[in-house]
């Protein structure tokens, strides 16, 4: 096979460069399936590593791209044949083992997920690794007896990829949806993507949270950690979950056990890297069915392969809305 584009990403002396190279197949990682790939995108742990800003690079070169789509071009795996059409997210994809930003992929056949038929392969990149971990934090909540009647659900970094997709997602599901959010010039996309109200968070006095405030929510997806996760958890409504699915805006977690133990709250953590396959497949379903947002097409935004390093700093400076998806074909 003749050579072929790839975006890899280089860390030596502290010092992380990125740019295109060309590629054989020899040089990617075992696996026993090839993947001619269609779409790739952008997630921030795409722009973390590809700027060095997030030291997450777990080798000192690999291909970018924790997400891909596309069409098998071989597989010694029976359970896949050429001509299926796959995807990928997790296991360590573009920060370990050689990921999406290429023409073709080679990994394990247990990292491969069948694209439910009425998905296309760029609407699975339209959801990503980001759409995943939407999809995977209702499904958490739903778990854990959330249901519409329980009363609203908040969703913070709401304009961000995996806010929007939850925010679309929620309210196809029959949410009363809160979308929190520091942009107040991005209410009428919010209200679009089927949030009931939006919520500024400078609405919020994060220096005198109380350990139990008034009970308002029933469900909460984070996407930020921090003073906002204290503010959730201390306003939860009897018997109410929050997923916990970023740090974007700290690690911290500065509450206490009040919540837990006197209203029954639940902190749900969403783990999308390691998720077990039987429940990954089951998200993709949903995904693809009853939790597919009514504007997808208005999330998400496509980029050909060229232009790829262009929207990575934007991602890291909090510049960008919703979704990206890579044209690996333009």
């Amino acid at each position: 096979m003749e050579k072929f584009r790839a975006f890899r990403i280089t860390e030596a002396d502290k010092k992380v460069q990125a740019g295109f190279v060309e590629c054989t197949l020899d040089e990617l990682d075992p696996g026993e399936v090839v993947v001619r790939v269609a779409y790739s995108d952008v997630n921030y742990k795409d722009a973390l590593a590809a700027t060095g800003k997030g030291r997450i690079l777990l080798r000192p070169a690999c291909i970018g791209g924790i997400d891909f789509s596309g069409t098998v071009v071989s597989s010694s795996d029976a359970r896949f044949a050429k001509g299926d059409a796959v995807l990928a997210t997790g296991f360590d994809i573009g920060v370990k083992h050689h990921g999406g930003y290429a023409e073709y992929a080679r990994v394990p056949a247990d990292w491969l997920v069948k694209a439910p038929q009425n998905l296309t392969l760029w609407e699975a990149m339209a959801f990503g690794t980001a759409g995943f971990t939407a999809g995977l934090a209702i499904l958490r909540m739903e778990q854990n007896d959330l249901k519409p009647a329980n009363g609203p659900v908040i969703v913070d970094g709401a304009t961000g990829g995996v806010g929007s997709i939850a925010v679309g997602a929620l309210a196809r599901l029959g949410y009363h949806v809160v979308a929190l959010t520091g942009k107040a010039g991005e209410a009428e996309y919010l209200k679009k993507l089927g949030a009931s109200e939006v919520k500024l968070r400078s609405e919020l006095d994060l220096a005198k949270i109380r350990p139990l405030d008034k009970a308002i929510w029933a469900g909460a997806v984070d996407n930020l950690g921090g003073d906002v996760l204290a503010w959730m958890a201390s306003t939860m409504k009897v018997g109410g979950c929050i997923a916990s699915i970023g740090l974007a805006a700290s690690t911290s977690l500065n509450t206490t056990v009040l919540p837990f133990i006197l209203r029954g709250v639940s902190l749900l953590g969403v783990d999308s890297v390691n998720c077990p396959m039987p429940m990954r497949q089951e998200v993709w379903r949903r995904l693809a069915g009853d939790m597919r947002p009514a504007h997808l097409k208005e999330i998400a935004r496509t980029i050909p392969f060229a232009e790829l390093p262009s929207v990575f700093d934007k991602f890291i400076d909090a510049q960008i809305r919703g979704r990206v998806v890579v044209d690996l074909n333009a």
